[in-house]
């Protein structure tokens, strides 16, 4: 899988998808991070991305020439699946959108900055347009994380157990059981005895009932849904 991502801050993104589990994928071959400036593709001496809007207001917005310019040079070497743009009038990432994005072969994610980017690009160039909250971020790079990782982490091999991903919180719309390691007694405080008890089926009926109860009292709108 490859995933181009479109920035105004780079160094942003270098560490955080350069550890870890991210890492590895890359290292396996798995999955492909391209990291692109769009400073590179900025107008004039100065490389200018960004001007006033127009109609006045405060802030600056991201300019449509330079971001059709880099995404237009992109796409001449790459047929993307979806072009996504983060904004807070997106639609919500969730689990379920997770999986179908880590199907896809190419993707291309642009990150907002400043009062956003010109809406000519919206309407002309984005297939895909993505929040990851009803809140409000300096710039779509810790967005984007976000989404890298939720999706990454689903490619078959790079964790390093293929069924782990499968019983996160949020498959099947249910938060994930309460997890115990050793010491089986600490302080006073119990494992339950059923996660001791041997038996297969009857620890995944359990698990399956506190999945269930945990999602009742903590997210009952994930239960409608």
């Amino acid at each position: 899988m490859r995933i181009d991502i479109i920035t105004v801050l780079p160094e942003l993104l270098e560490s955080p998808l350069n550890h870890s589990i991210m890492k590895r994928a890359q290292e396996k071959g798995l999955l492909q991070i391209n990291i692109i400036a769009l400073r590179k593709f900025g107008l004039g001496k100065s490389m200018q991305i960004d001007d006033y809007p127009f109609g006045g207001g405060a802030g600056m917005v991201m300019m449509a020439e330079p971001l059709a310019n880099c995404i237009e040079s992109l796409q001449r070497e790459i047929n993307y699946e979806e072009v996504i743009y983060l904004s807070p009038d997106g639609q919500t990432f969730n689990q379920s959108m997770a999986n179908m994005l880590s199907l896809k072969g190419n993707l291309l994610i642009i990150c907002g900055h400043y009062k956003g980017i010109d809406q000519r690009i919206r309407d002309h160039y984005v297939t895909k347009e993505i929040s990851v909250g009803d809140f409000v971020l300096s710039g779509g790079e810790i967005a984007a994380c976000l989404l890298v990782d939720a999706i990454g982490r689903l490619i078959p091999g790079v964790l390093s157990d293929e069924t782990s991903a499968l019983f996160d919180s949020f498959q099947d719309n249910l938060l994930a059981p309460p997890v115990y390691t050793r010491p089986a007694e600490f302080k006073g405080w119990k494992v339950p005895e059923i996660l001791l008890c041997g038996d297969p089926k009857k620890i995944e009926e359990w698990r399956y009932e506190q999945s269930v109860n945990r999602t009742m009292e903590r997210r009952p709108d994930l239960l409608d849904e």
